[in-house]
């Protein structure tokens, strides 16, 4: 993994590597589906491309990984599933915990507020954000029980808390109170399945990221597919509302 990273970072320098990558990781229930599966099947398969693409993130110089596991719409979804996601989650964060740990990644987990949430599972999230917090290298941070929206919500509400005259409230401050305001804006956002839709996804924080929607299912989805995704965004040239980068004094 660290050697196709490297390999991928030496190419074209003066194109920077994505500080922040976010990917929503979408189709699993179909993986499964095409193989006469049950869904629960596709989440299982969904382990190996997690940790795959957490290794391939860090490799390639990627500062900040973020990963969407679970929305507050989910809990829409059969029981039997939720479940299942629930006992899941769990067991990967045990069993993964010590490679975390070793290869220097902070985690965090975005959310997590619903009280249907096992209570043994948050306190597997708050140990394992207790014990990499003192990582200096790449920072995970898991949107588990996320919803943007409701993050938004949040922010206002603790403005309003604070006594915080309307005339006074800017992006910067708003920004100030959402969860974990140290987050830096999104700059790459994948989502796997071909599926093109937000989904409530870190809503502030994607305002200017850039966007790729590999066809391939998310459990399919491995370190070369990502790196590609990455070298997309590298070809992409990033206005922020501006106009095309100059050359010789004419448009590019």
């Amino acid at each position: 993994m660290t050697e196709h990273g490297d390999q991928w970072r030496d190419k074209d320098p003066s194109r920077p590597v994505p500080r922040h990558v976010a990917c929503v990781m979408d189709g699993n229930g179909r993986w499964a589906q095409r193989r006469s599966l049950p869904r629960t099947a596709g989440h299982r398969a969904a382990e190996t491309t997690v940790i795959d693409i957490i290794e391939a993130a860090r490799a390639a110089g990627v500062e900040w990984l973020s990963l969407y596991a679970f929305s507050t719409e989910n809990w829409n979804r059969p029981g039997t599933e939720v479940d299942y996601l629930m006992r899941l989650v769990r067991r990967v964060v045990r069993k993964h915990a010590p490679l975390l740990l070793a290869r220097g990644i902070r985690c965090r987990f975005l959310g997590v507020a619903d009280p249907r949430i096992p209570r043994e599972l948050a306190q597997d999230f708050d140990d394992l954000a207790t014990l990499t917090a003192d990582n200096q290298g790449m920072t995970l941070t898991v949107a588990f029980d996320h919803g943007g929206r409701r993050d938004i919500v949040e922010a206002a509400r603790s403005l309003i808390r604070h006594g915080t005259p309307a005339d006074e409230v800017t992006e910067h401050l708003f920004a100030d109170h959402l969860p974990f305001p140290d987050t830096p804006d999104v700059d790459l956002v994948i989502r796997t399945s071909g599926e093109q839709r937000i989904s409530n996804f870190m809503l502030w924080q994607v305002a200017y990221a850039e966007w790729v929607f590999p066809e391939v299912l998310w459990p399919d989805f491995r370190a070369p597919d990502f790196l590609a995704c990455l070298q997309t965004y590298r070809r992409r040239d990033r206005r922020f509302g501006g106009v095309p980068s100059q050359t010789n004094g004419d448009p590019s």
